[in-house]
């Protein structure tokens, strides 16, 4: 189960989020962010800047899902976060456009 069958629409959003033990908080973040995740004792929350488009948040919400089902948030190391941010956001970027191209 993953973004591929939630992209397909054979899962709800929610279906993925109790698959990642996840869940999603709508709130003001910070200028220029529009979303981001973190895992704290096991669950996954992802924060999504509350006054975007809904196309917008819908984007975010799959980054953000990205990053999880990559297992990037188990990669980081804290020391290093700061050098592989950049990193790691461009893999979640580019795996969502491979998934996007497989099912188009």
């Amino acid at each position: 189960m993953g973004i591929k069958e939630l992209l397909k629409r054979e899962i709800t959003q929610q279906d993925l989020l109790n698959y990642f033990n996840a869940s999603i908080e709508y709130l003001h973040l910070p200028i220029n962010i529009d979303g981001c995740v973190f895992n704290y004792r096991g669950i996954n929350v992802i924060f999504i800047e509350k006054d975007l488009s809904n196309y917008k948040k819908r984007k975010t919400i799959l980054h953000e899902l990205a990053h999880i089902e990559l297992s990037q948030l188990e990669q980081r190391d804290k020391d290093l976060l700061a050098l592989h941010t950049k990193e790691y956001e461009d893999e979640a970027d580019e795996y969502i456009k491979k998934i996007l191209n497989e099912i188009n």
